[in-house]
């Protein structure tokens, strides 16, 4: 079942760090909002705006001389990343394990989980772990990738965390944490 997964892949590795972000790299979890919204940007390319792209390519190419063509350059220029973000896009879909958010069941953080922290200073932050293309610092969404969602994986309420940054380490108490 999807709702253990992170938690029972991490916990079934050896607990090195190398181990961890092995194991971790193979899998894309994303929620399913996420894989929602990849999946609109992989059609809106695929069947709006390539498709006109590669009209104004052949259209440019009909007109002659190509070397001095500015909408035949820019035209194949922009197609190539339009190609690019589609490979993209399919590698990170087929690879997606799509977790439905509510429907998750733990009394323990995995991916999905929506958690109020506190910190040294006693400030509260809330944050929910996502997968690696829907992060939103602004929207407290957190990749599980993350220092921070590595270090909260798992954890209970009440546990506290140690996070390592490059100012050094910071510590957190989890306070509560609900899947919506």
């Amino acid at each position: 079942m999807v709702d253990h997964v992170v938690e029972a892949d991490v916990a079934a590795a050896d607990t090195t760090e190398e181990k961890i972000n092995s194991l971790m790299s193979v899998k894309n979890y994303i929620t399913k909002i996420g894989a929602e919204k990849l999946k609109a940007e992989y059609l809106e390319l695929f069947h709006f705006e390539r498709p006109k792209l590669v009209e104004t390519v052949a259209w440019a190419a009909s007109n002659g001389d190509r070397s001095e063509n500015a909408d035949y350059i820019y035209g194949k220029r922009r197609l190539r990343e339009i190609d690019r973000r589609l490979q993209y896009l399919s590698d990170k879909l087929s690879a997606a394990v799509v977790v439905d958010v509510p429907t998750v069941k733990s009394d323990k953080i995995v991916f999905g989980a929506t958690i109020t922290l506190e910190d040294e200073e006693g400030e509260t932050l809330e944050y929910q772990i996502v997968g690696e293309d829907e992060i939103n610092p602004e929207q407290g969404k957190m990749s599980w990738k993350s220092p921070v969602g590595k270090a909260l994986l798992g954890k209970k309420k009440k546990d506290e965390v140690v996070v390592q940054t490059p100012s050094g380490e910071k510590y957190y108490t989890v306070l509560d944490f609900k899947f919506v």
